[in-house]
């Protein structure tokens, strides 16, 4: 039975690298609204990314991520690849501009459940403080801020853990 999900995962997901199409152009104006990702999220598969749960993920995040994470996810001043006073890196921007996207979804929600190792980084763990629900839409509306080659990218990343997975 495991191997069939894992068959259905797969095709799925090659049938959401097909409908993705052609990219869409990017704003990046810093003031762009905050409805900016429910507009881009259009062009990916409604399938991944539905606008109502962007919209519940990015109040998840405007409330508990924002001050780290930097509005739409752009992170903070500074290069976050360089470690600060106390050893530890800063927060990374959350958009396509850092390395999110290079992570499967059960990687982006352990991480959010976990925090960041200890030597690593400071982002507390979540899990006790969010929901599941609000972990999973959170991570909607993270995916909905990477512009559509790296959603496709990411696609691909989903897809080679989900066949690891399935065997």
């Amino acid at each position: 039975m495991k191997k069939k999900q894992g068959a259905l995962w797969l095709a799925l997901l090659g049938l959401a690298i097909a409908a993705c199409g052609k990219p869409a152009e990017r704003s990046t104006d810093a003031t762009a609204s905050a409805s900016a990702p429910v507009r881009q999220a259009a062009v990916m598969p409604d399938i991944w990314l539905k606008p109502e749960q962007i919209e519940r993920g990015r109040l998840v995040y405007e409330k508990h991520c924002l001050e780290c994470h930097g509005a739409e996810g752009r992170g903070q001043p500074g290069d976050w690849r360089v470690k600060r006073a106390n050893g530890m890196y800063p927060p990374p921007p959350l958009d396509d501009s850092a390395h999110a996207w290079h992570h499967p979804t059960a990687e982006l929600k352990k991480r959010i459940k976990e925090g960041s190792p200890p030597d690593v980084g400071d982002m507390p763990a979540w899990q006790g403080k969010l929901t599941e629900a609000e972990i999973d839409d959170v991570v909607v509306y993270i995916k909905s801020l990477w512009s559509p080659e790296m959603f496709r990218h990411w696609i691909e990343i989903e897809m080679r853990a989900a066949a690891l997975n399935a065997s």
